[in-house]
């Protein structure tokens, strides 16, 4: 195994050093954009492909930006549905960060004629 796939399948998320302390008191909003995901239809096993956009107003933590790289790769070896992936991160993300408001756009790559948006708002789940 290479050096980057041993440290996409090992990676957790879940560590406090990939949170960083937010210095501003100021609102203002991160926009992240990653054009490369890829999960495993839970089904088939073929490979689905997405852009996840995060949107987050920071509270008191802001994201390392190698740590959101590394999450997001990590669902490449990964069996998990459009539905299930964008929720996880979501609350994975919402969890961990705390931010005034965040939200998630999943826009997977059409297949078979069927193209998937899934959007998890934080102003929706008050």
């Amino acid at each position: 195994m290479k050096y980057g796939e041993k440290e996409i399948r090992e990676f957790d998320i879940e560590a406090s050093e990939h949170y960083w302390p937010n210095k501003n008191e100021k609102n203002y909003t991160i926009d992240i954009e990653l054009p490369e995901f890829m999960c495993l239809c839970p089904r088939s096993g073929y490979p689905d492909f997405a852009t996840i956009k995060l949107q987050y107003v920071p509270n008191e933590k802001v994201i390392e930006l190698k740590a959101i790289k590394l999450y997001i790769n990590s669902f490449m070896y990964r069996h998990i549905s459009h539905e299930n992936s964008a929720n996880e991160i979501y609350d994975t993300l919402y969890k961990n960060l705390q931010p005034k408001k965040m939200k998630i756009i999943a826009d997977y790559n059409p297949r078979g004629n069927v193209h998937t948006v899934i959007t998890v708002d934080s102003e929706d789940n008050k």
